[in-house]
């Protein structure tokens, strides 16, 4: 596209009047110009050659900065901007070592295999025939594996790897070990909660094996700009880190726009509240617009379901207007098998494709040059992600276009009309807790296996102390004078992902074939029996959920609804860690036991989301241990506020509902992240309490962060349900998608009157 026609693309979503109102702020993101540096000396001429028919002719400040302090033996951060160069900054010392000494090896890890499949694409473009660069993931042919083992110097694989083939067979990597000079660890960022702390502990089982080897490797590790990147950093490898963040690339001017749905004139929701259109409908409507005016456009979706749902409305939409542009439409993300996703991804680098909706796969995918537009659909989870997902437009210094649409969704719906949440502030510090004993005792096994444990070893694993006499007690480690030894023939094993269980097979019944796979721990809710599934535009209906064999029987079908699930959940508190008390309200951190049932589900009309019908189901409860705050409230307190014991339940619930919707503005995490529970009288405390929990077994880190942070958090809850427009309560405010008791009871004023209570009593500060 030209300037010309980039710069009017706002402009052109616009020209239907009915729109404008749509938008309730545009940002002007301005243009930096770019810094050069010269080459380091100690950069090999072949390097730099190479390098200059890539088209660097020289590198940026920030890559500079880093390289040296790599080449220098200091382990590295680069936060930096999307499309800053980061792939240059740690492959120059990378590749420099390689080029010098032929025994010498590096590793890159990535949490995608498109985005290790789209470095390696990178690296032998440059022609190095010293530097043999090969991907290890699950993919790669056994043949492929055993040349690795051999001849591999440069291997980029990914976390789950690592943990799963490398590190217990390390023996068969000796060689590579033994010359281990660096190790990437690109998007780290992205290594949060559960799965970040789980990866901290295989990084430093990694680190544990290469001491074995007589290796001592640095890291480099790539991050979209995050507060505090070296705190993180470090606690994910367990080594001091020096930050680069100053970032020398230069940025095109990117015109950044809020938009939110309109309301449905003839449709209403549950109990009579409003309800705006949805995002997934107003994101295929903008990526058909803009794919029509040939402007190169992904949609960031929040699900699979959502993914698909966009790419199926853009291609039907496009075709009234053009037939050939809706086979330039599709949908990418997770679950699908290697032979689609690759053919995808070629689609998309050659831009074959024009319009793309998709999962933040893409997010931390392939490298799309020459975007014109971003749509953001709903809000991503964290301020990084805004920016690591707007930034995919406007490659090489080009002027670009990015649309946040909001959900209908108390977050969401705060941030269109308090652009300053966005805009204004810092983005977040990952949040993860390698100490997690749910998470350490699986790696602590896993380590023992892989060589004996010893009392020398355990300042690399913080809190192994408090755990390993319960892995001796129930007998999976055996302790010598000489140390901790695993006490099975069977490998041990952790679930990285956080999964629960192998994912479930989603299987054509009538033909046999594999659609994609589901985590484990969502088959309950997207693949119970009844459950409306996607899958490239087609629709699909779970016929049977066999959770013994882990796969889910499905008909192609063409049904006028979508599926949701109910459930009940009851929580238990196991242990107090932390309380504050103020005057009639107390604040709490600890541990708690959450069981969780899904029961039912609803069936909803396509596009207005109106409730046709709800089917019971058969599921097998879930039990969880883990961390969570809460707030207990007096009944005097509640009183003085008019608040009488029958108003306590749906006031509770709509606070719990808008503190859950508005907790990812405080700590790296989505709502799907967490939970929560409120009762007017909880048979632990003997009061009024409102819980919100991680999630995840052991905690996530972000019930603590909400404890730490609970003055904001509360009181931008408290205003973003008094500021919502709607009588009564919505889903813009204390409405949740994912309440298992159907949002009822629910009481906006009441909610409003409680957290004013709970605030003025000290805790608001």
């Amino acid at each position: 596209m030209t300037s010309k026609s980039l710069d009017s693309l706002l402009h052109r979503l616009l020209l239907d009047p009915t729109r404008r109102e749509r938008v309730t702020h545009v940002e002007q993101v301005p243009a930096r110009a770019g810094r050069r540096a010269d080459w380091p000396v100690w950069v090999p001429p072949l390097l730099v050659d190479r390098l200059a028919l890539q088209g660097v002719p020289a590198p940026w400040e920030h890559q500079v900065q880093a390289a040296d302090l790599a080449r220098g033996g200091d382990s590295v951060v680069i936060a930096t901007g999307t499309a800053s160069g980061k792939s240059l900054a740690y492959l120059l010392p990378v590749l420099a070592a390689l080029l010098e000494d032929d025994k010498a090896t590096g590793l890159y890890l990535s949490p995608t295999k498109a985005l290790a499949t789209d470095q390696l694409r990178a690296v032998r473009a440059l022609n190095l025939t010293q530097v043999r660069a090969a991907t290890f993931d699950g993919d790669t042919s056994f043949e492929d594996r055993d040349w690795v083992r051999r001849f591999g110097t440069f291997v980029l694989t990914n976390p789950d790897m690592l943990h799963r083939s490398l590190l217990p067979r390390h023996a068969d990597f000796s060689r590579f070990l033994r010359g281990l000079r660096y190790v990437v660890v690109d998007e780290c960022h992205t290594y949060r909660g559960v799965f970040g702390s789980h990866v901290s502990q295989v990084l430093r089982r990694l680190r544990r094996v290469c001491t074995r080897y007589g290796a001592s490797p640095v890291f480099l590790l790539a991050s979209a700009t995050v507060s505090e990147p070296e705190v993180s950093a470090s606690r994910l490898v367990g080594l001091p880190v020096i930050p680069v963040a100053d970032d020398a690339s230069p940025r095109g001017t990117t015109e950044f726009a809020l938009w939110e749905p309109p309301l449905q004139k003839d449709y209403s929701g549950e109990h009579g509240a409003p309800v705006r259109r949805s995002a997934t409908a107003e994101t295929g409507d903008l990526l058909a617009d803009l794919v029509v005016e040939g402007a190169r456009t992904i949609a960031f979706v929040r699900s699979r379901r959502g993914a698909e749902a966009v790419a199926m409305n853009a291609r039907r939409a496009v075709v009234e207007v053009e037939p050939a542009l809706g086979a330039r439409i599709a949908a990418y993300r997770s679950g699908y098998l290697p032979e689609e996703r690759r053919e995808l991804e070629k689609r998309l680098q050659s831009g074959d494709l024009l319009g793309v909706a998709a999962t933040n796969a893409l997010e931390l995918g392939v490298d799309v040059a020459g975007l014109d537009a971003v749509i953001l659909s709903g809000w991503p989870g964290t301020v990084a992600s805004v920016w690591q997902q707007a930034g995919r437009a406007g490659r090489a210094g080009q002027g670009a276009l990015a649309v946040f649409v909001a959900r209908d969704d108390p977050l969401d719906t705060y941030l269109v009309h308090h652009p300053e949440a966005l805009f204004g502030r810092p983005v977040e510090t990952t949040v993860l807790d390698p100490t997690n004993p749910y998470v350490l005792g699986p790696h602590l096994c896993c380590a023992a296996a892989e060589l004996p444990l010893t009392d020398a070893d355990l300042p690399l694993f913080p809190g192994a102390e408090d755990v390993l006499p319960d892995l001796v007690r129930r007998g999976l480690l055996r302790h010598r004078p000489k140390g901790w030894f695993w006490t099975s023939r069977e490998r041990p094993d952790a679930d990285l992902r956080g999964a629960g269980g192998p994912p479930v097979r989603l299987v054509e019944s009538a033909t046999g074939r594999l659609l994609g796979t589901v985590d484990s721990s969502s088959a309950h809710s997207q693949a119970h029996t009844g459950a409306v599934y996607l899958h490239q535009g087609e629709a699909y209906v779970v016929e049977l959920l066999d959770l013994d064999e882990a796969v889910a029987f499905v008909r192609a079908d063409d049904p006028d609804y979508s599926t949701s699930a109910r459930d009940i959940t009851d929580i238990r508190i196991a242990e107090t860690i932390r309380t504050s008390t103020f005057a009639g309200v107390t604040l709490s951190f600890g541990t708690v036991d959450v069981t969780h049932q899904v029961v039912a589900y609803l069936k909803k009309r396509l596009g207005s989301g109106e409730v046709l019908g709800e089917e019971p189901l058969d599921l097998p409860a879930r039990q969880l241990r883990t961390k969570a705050v809460w707030y207990t409230v007096s009944a005097e307190l509640l009183s003085s506020v008019g608040l009488e014991w029958a108003d306590v339940p749906g006031a509770a619930h709509a606070a719990e509902h808008a503190a859950i919707g508005l907790l990812p503005l405080f700590a790296t995490c989505d709502r799907w992240d967490i939970g929560g529970v409120s009762t007017a009288l909880h048979e632990d405390t003997g009061l009024a309490t409102v819980f919100v929990y991680d999630g995840h077994p052991g905690g996530a880190g972000f019930a603590e962060r909400g404890h730490a942070r609970a003055p904001a958090w509360l009181r931008a809850t408290q205003e973003a349900i008094a500021a919502c427009e709607c009588a009564s309560g919505c889903p813009s405010c204390v409405q949740s998608p994912k309440c298992g008791n159907g949002n009822e009871p629910l009481d906006k004023d009441g909610a409003v009157r409680l957290l004013d209570v709970v605030l003025a009593s000290g805790l608001g500060g």
